[in-house]
């Protein structure tokens, strides 16, 4: 796994479902699409250019990289924070964890977790883990990762 995809958060960006699920997905739709002759008929579709301009970019290109690299929500207060106070991720910051993670852990109980293990052996032993996770297959938004009943 490489560092670009660390995200400031803690969240590693190879395994956003996005990444590992949708943008495989938008290949083969657009190439299905247009085996099935859809490049000529897409136009008399209501907004079938823009749908297509996006399906073929989002095919061709992907979607965001990782926001230390500059792509994902420009708006996010965790990025713009710890941009603003010059942190490699905020699992290192004085103030972790912050009211911005509120929602996080929330959203991504794992991330407690991860950050932990960030802040106690460091950026080699997040990496390993998130190369594992990675290759079997893992997404934030599996639920056999998410606790149930508050657990």
């Amino acid at each position: 796994m490489n560092e670009k995809y660390a995200s400031y958060c803690g969240l590693c960006c190879e395994n956003c479902a996005v990444r590992v699920k949708i943008n495989p997905a938008s290949k083969v739709l657009y190439n299905e699409m247009k085996a099935a002759g859809f490049a000529e008929i897409i136009h008399f579709i209501p907004n079938g250019d823009v749908f297509w301009s996006f399906l073929k970019d989002m095919a061709d290109n992907g979607t965001c990289t990782s926001c230390r690299e500059g792509s994902g929500n420009p708006g996010c207060a965790v990025r713009i924070c710890a941009k603003e106070k010059g942190i490699e991720m905020c699992a290192f910051c004085e103030d972790y964890p912050c009211g911005q993670f509120v929602a996080f852990f929330r959203n991504y109980p794992i991330l407690q977790q991860d950050n932990a293990l960030l802040r106690e052996k460091g950026m080699e032993a997040w990496l390993k883990l998130q190369d594992e996770r990675h290759a079997g297959g893992f997404t934030y938004t599996d639920a056999q990762y998410r606790p149930k009943n508050g657990d």
